[in-house]
């Protein structure tokens, strides 16, 4: 990149959300990009013992008046003879027909993990690592930009995922310069196997009619005692590694060690 040229705009699979932790209920915030599918929200925290109900909203904006629709309606509730969850859809200030799931996994005092997996057709739920239902959606995804949480519930972290399958490989269309970061943040699952490897890069040098490949990788342990960052993973979780590219070093940080990794190798021919 020639200096002064303006980069073009991140399509939204690389718009990368921080996560939010320990946030005030209610809470209401920005989905950066929008729900789309292949796009997971994770919520952590606790019910407390007094609980009554809580919802989770997935809302096609942020005003007060007029409410805004809310195309997914998650709401667990503990106080009938019989907790459940309902799931509806509210279009134009109207309450569609309730969607009802009985035998709540969710218990009072209790911590918790829920993930919100978001396909073509429906969304995935699943809690404490297991499946809890699916529902369809009633209004565009494409619509659903603000996401609020609700009632009783003790919020510890908030994490936005895009996901990939892998292997996965993304092109870089104007390569790497000096002082780019790119962030990779993962939900490590609750059994990890013993090795971890990541590429990260395939390096394209071009000599004459040659064309070689330089892979980095980086291999992450769940045994040793010397990637202690790996041994806090005993629960699903979400770990984001920092790469800083500058002139001939690829750089890595360890989230949970701080500690830098570098590796000498040219940025020119950096494609994908």
């Amino acid at each position: 990149m020639s200096p002064g040229e303006k980069p073009d705009p991140l399509p939204d699979i690389f718009i990368l959300q921080p996560p939010v932790f320990h946030p005030v209920v209610p809470y209401v915030t920005t989905i950066f990009g929008g729900l789309r599918a292949g796009k997971m929200v994770m919520l952590q925290g606790m019910v407390p013992e007094d609980a009554h109900r809580f919802q989770v909203d997935f809302q096609c904006g942020c005003s007060l008046h007029p409410r805004p629709d809310i195309a997914i309606h998650f709401n667990p509730r503990f106080h009938t003879t019989k907790p459940h969850v309902i799931c509806n859809t509210l279009q134009h200030g109207r309450w569609q027909a309730e969607a009802r799931w009985p035998h709540l996994t969710l218990q009072r005092g209790a911590s918790f993990l829920i993930l919100f997996l978001f396909g073509n057709e429906e969304m995935k739920v699943s809690v404490n690592g297991q499946h809890f239902l699916h529902y369809h959606y009633r209004l565009p995804l494409s619509r659903v930009d603000t996401l609020g949480i609700f009632g009783n519930i003790l919020v510890e972290a908030i994490g936005f995922l895009n996901i990939n399958k892998v292997p996965c490989s993304c092109a870089l269309p104007r390569g790497l310069w000096p002082g780019q970061v790119i962030v990779l943040r993962a939900l490590v699952l609750s059994e990890p196997k013993d090795f971890e490897t990541w590429s990260y890069l395939d390096v394209e040098e071009h000599c004459g009619p040659a064309r070689t490949f330089l892979q980095i990788t980086s291999t992450r342990s769940h045994q040793h005692q010397d990637l202690a960052q790996c041994l806090a993973f005993s629960k699903p979780t979400i770990n984001a590694v920092t790469i800083v590219f500058w002139k001939q070093l690829w750089l890595e940080m360890d989230k949970g060690s701080r500690n830098w990794r570098a590796w000498n190798s040219p940025l020119s021919g950096v494609s994908s």
